[in-house]
């Protein structure tokens, strides 16, 4: 993919366990020049709520932060997930990949069976469509067999399934630092390198 200049992502979080995460990669997307879309389900507000002790409106502040403190242009758009006239629900709009994090089974499943119910569903749909990056970040344990197929239906149809399960190696010493590892992992997949990210062989 070349630089990130310029490019174009869709940011979904949704009910799953793991709030942490989606904070800690807009934190990290926002010291880069991207262009975001962020969609939240009603599942991933109460999941803001409940772990990080954000409300929407505590949210939006919080973006507002980053927005002013962010040491290059990033700019980010957020839609209501009942809009499927946003424009990241049509191929036509360009995107550079979709990163779903974190990715609930429910919207899993969703995506494996093709039913787009809402908007973070029809985006994705639309990025494997188009054959674009798509990243689940996934938070379930123990998984059944039905999550276990539909991680290989969306495998199969192009996206990246990856557990949200944080390694030890670089002795993490809180869990910010693992949840920074762990986004650093992601953002790999899409051909961005997180500077200072922990990598085995590294000194």
């Amino acid at each position: 993919m070349g630089g990130v200049m310029n490019q174009r992502f869709v940011i979904g979080i949704t009910g799953a366990s793991g709030g942490l995460y989606a904070r800690t990669l807009l934190q990290i997307l926002f010291t880069m020049p991207v262009e975001l879309h962020l969609v939240i389900s009603e599942a991933g507000w109460d999941v803001l709520a409940h772990e990080l002790n954000l409300t929407q409106q505590d949210f939006e502040q919080f973006i507002g932060s980053l927005a002013g403190v962010a040491s290059t242009e990033a700019h980010i758009n957020i839609h209501d997930n009942h809009d499927l006239f946003a424009p990241v629900a049509s191929g036509s709009f360009q995107m550079s990949g979709m990163i779903i994090i974190p990715c609930s089974m429910r919207t899993l499943g969703a995506i494996a069976s093709g039913c787009s119910h809402d908007l973070i569903s029809r985006a994705a749909d639309v990025i494997l469509k188009e054959k674009r990056p798509l990243m689940l970040v996934t938070r379930e344990t123990p998984l059944s067999l039905i999550h276990l197929k539909n991680m290989k239906t969306v495998a199969e149809a192009g996206a990246t399934v990856m557990p949200a399960s944080p390694g030890f190696y670089h002795h993490p010493d809180s869990i910010d630092v693992m949840a920074e590892h762990l986004i650093a992992r992601v953002l790999d997949q899409i051909n961005i390198a997180v500077p200072g990210a922990a990598r085995w062989g590294d000194r």
